[in-house]
């Protein structure tokens, strides 16, 4: 009878014990009940992949996941964009992992104490929000809800979408010419923007985007086209001595899916350019290379070339490949100074016996004799601003430019 009593209170109590946690689901202890997280959402365009779980103090554990170089050990997680869904008002930790990265062989990560990330309430208007560094390369983000729903992403997005909004707003202007070249992986379009005159005196190539985490070059060459479409003297005085080609997005595939560096099938765009590209591998590469090859051949080799890139450090890298150097370096000390001179640029070019062999910028120097750099934008602080790095402030970088091309044609324009 005893027995039969105990029995019985133990299956009350074990049946009030699933009753109370089914209606809290996901929370197991007394301690993280108290997060409000209700959901995070990366299934939209350019989220980053990841897991999630809430730990026993009520934080909210973010774990990235890596993309991987193909035949490489080298892999990265440094793109964070993930929408919060959690009542207004409601505060949460997150806590950022898996940041573990491997570059060039050696183990790296994005992760600093003066690492960035951006949160906004629509995604179209962002606020910086300092994070703070923790053992294992982890990092903290303290979140106050100003509505159900909060978006938070390592630096302001540039998608897919915003490209092609841009593109069909540029498209109808008279010295805009947009051409495909190529196709990616996956078969979204590759294009080549103009503007200006092919026929102009200097001819400058850019391109964004090689690596899926990095919009500061999208945002840049944004604001270089817009400065260039104005109507007034000054844009055609620009445009009367250099016209300008950009592939604004290299790496399509990775920008849509939310990856950190390489394409689809593990292939690092700002490598192998010290050889032929291979179409099926890297067809992102070949598509430009082509595109290099044929106006070469037409006669209007490109005279200036800049690959975009974020980092932690910000400044131009200028390769040194054994190759008669002379001129080249010329034109790189006159861009460094014009970009002193009259844009918000104090981070300094890259000095020694630098190399990167296989980036872009040695690849088409060695290649194809054009002069071709790295250009690292500082994805924590804009040192000549004192301030965070923004998709305003990168837009103005772009317009800058417009007079430092300007200015490092002057003495070549009769060339």
């Amino acid at each position: 009878m005893n027995y039969m009593k105990t029995f019985t209170a133990a299956l009350v109590a074990a049946i009030q014990c699933l009753v109370a946690i089914s209606a809290e689901p996901g929370k197991t202890d007394g301690e993280s009940r108290a997060c409000p997280l209700v959901f995070i959402n990366s299934t939209f365009e350019n989220a980053s992949p990841l897991f999630w779980e809430i730990n026993k103090v009520g934080e909210v554990e973010v774990s990235l996941m890596y993309d991987h170089e193909r035949s490489s050990p080298n892999r990265a997680a440094g793109h964070w964009h993930f929408r919060v869904e959690a009542p207004k008002g409601s505060e949460l930790t997150l806590i950022l992992g898996n940041l573990q990265n491997i570059y060039n062989g050696h183990k790296g990560s994005p992760a600093s104490k003066n690492t960035m990330s951006f949160v906004s309430a629509d995604s179209r208007s962002w606020q910086p929000a300092q994070m703070e560094l923790l053992e294992g390369d982890r990092l903290k983000l303290k979140l106050k809800m100003l509505g159900n729903s909060m978006y938070v992403a390592r630096l302001e997005p540039y998608r897919l979408s915003d490209l092609d909004k841009f593109l069909q707003a540029i498209r109808p202007h008279p010295r805009v010419t947009i051409t495909e070249i190529g196709r990616t992986v996956e078969g979204r379009p590759l294009e080549i923007v103009r503007i200006g005159d092919e026929d102009a005196p200097r001819r400058i190539l850019l391109r964004a985007r090689a690596h899926p985490w990095e919009p500061g070059g999208n945002w840049v060459i944004e604001g270089l086209a817009r400065r260039l479409l104005k109507d007034d003297l000054q844009s055609k005085a620009y445009l009367e001595r250099y016209c300008v080609f950009f592939m604004p997005m290299a790496n399509k595939d990775g920008v849509a899916r939310g990856w950190t560096r390489f394409n689809v099938l593990g292939k690092d765009l700002n490598r192998n350019w010290d050889v032929k590209s291979d179409p099926h591998l890297c067809p992102e590469n070949y598509a430009l290379e082509t595109w290099i090859e044929k106006q070469i051949a037409a006669g209007r080799r490109p005279d200036f070339m800049i690959d975009w890139h974020n980092d932690q450090g910000g400044r131009v890298h200028i390769s040194r490949p054994n190759i008669d150097l002379k001129a080249y370096l010329a034109k790189m000390k006159r861009f460094e100074t014009l970009l002193r001179q009259h844009t918000w640029f104090t981070e300094g070019a890259t000095g020694g016996n630098y190399r990167n062999p296989g980036s872009i910028g040695e690849g088409l120097l060695e290649r194809y004799g054009i002069h071709a750099c790295i250009h690292e934008l500082n994805a924590n602080r804009i040192a000549g601003l004192d301030d965070y790095p923004s998709a305003k402030n990168w837009k103005l970088y772009g317009e800058q430019l417009c007079e430092v091309f300007y200015r490092l044609f002057e003495k070549e324009k009769t060339d």
